[in-house]
């Protein structure tokens, strides 16, 4: 996997909206939050457009993520938020130009589907966190600051994530790249040229305002697929409002491991990254890792940057 080049105190930071349209008084405020941290920031061209809900028409977003990765100026890309679109940008980005030109990119949720891109087509580290207009427009209450500036910073392997508040669902550890996102955009990516790879990874998986039945079957659907077969360990978000109602008198704990049964891999539930209700970890994908399902961490074999 082709490493990243890492922050620094007065690297560029290019914002792009590669999905849904966004409020500029969200953008702004994140945008402030990161040149506090000692960045400087650079928006796209017209980030602020819009179409229908998209962030402006699909060639012309493609393009300003292409723009922002052969920018010599820009050391890394912060997306401004999800929402929906970025599968519409996948037939439009040159790989090859990127592997040229190599640059973090950090987002979730819909940028799922741009990081699987970088991660599986471009072979290139990415990171899972958080964005301009969602976690640092609200300021270090929405992200864990120390996480984020370490992972993209730290050029020595052994660094460790750790969430204490997660749930041991099957002890053990497991050791492979790190890899995933939002659980829905993962599934839907099967059966296109984009789908979702998971042999020998640790796999790291979320979603939000999804009913547990939902979560089953989309659990389901990758476990026909094969896509735990080969997988050494699980690491769950926290799952946020994925729930049926007060009323429920089952977990989605159990749901999930009733699925994932057959497997020995380790499984860890409620790791705070992408949609969560704490401080948003950042999480560097295309990295070995090491999970500690009993330490409730992971532990990056090799660094994320150089």
């Amino acid at each position: 996997m082709q490493k990243v080049k890492g922050l620094k105190k007065g690297s560029r930071l290019g914002v792009v909206a590669p999905a849904s349209d966004v409020s500029e008084e969200a953008v702004r405020k994140g945008a402030a939050e990161l040149m506090a941290l000692g960045f400087e920031v650079v928006l796209s061209d017209s980030i602020f457009s819009k179409l229908n809900y998209f962030a402006g028409a699909h060639a012309h977003r493609a393009r300003q993520l292409m723009d922002m990765f052969a920018n010599p100026e820009i050391d890394a890309i912060i997306c401004a938020r999800g929402g929906y679109g970025s599968v519409h940008l996948l037939q439009l980005l040159d790989a090859e130009a990127i592997r040229r030109s190599p640059k973090a990119l950090v987002g979730y949720s819909d940028i799922t589907v741009l990081l699987q891109f970088l991660e599986q087509n471009c072979g290139m580290v990415c990171f899972h966190g958080p964005m301009v207009a969602r976690e640092f427009g609200t300021g270090e209450i929405a992200y864990d600051r120390k996480n984020f500036l370490d992972v993209l910073t730290a050029t020595q392997a052994g660094l460790q994530i750790k969430a204490s508040n997660s749930t041991t669902l099957r002890s053990g550890t497991g050791r492979g790249r790190l890899s995933g996102g939002c659980l829905s955009l993962l599934t839907a990516s099967l059966g296109t040229p984009y789908e979702f790879q998971t042999e020998e990874k640790i796999l790291f998986l979320e979603d939000v305002n999804a009913k547990p039945y939902q979560i089953d079957r989309m659990l389901m659907q990758l476990k026909l697929a094969g896509k735990f077969d080969e997988a050494r360990g699980i690491v769950f978000g926290e799952m946020i409002n994925c729930s049926q109602g007060r009323d429920q008198d089952y977990r989605l704990q159990d749901i999930t491991m009733n699925i994932l049964q057959p497997y020995r891999f380790p499984v860890l539930y409620g790791f705070p990254s992408g949609h969560t209700s704490s401080a948003a970890l950042t999480l560097p994908f295309g990295t070995e890792v090491l999970l500690d399902a009993d330490g409730k961490s992971l532990r990056l074999e090799e660094p994320a940057v150089y």
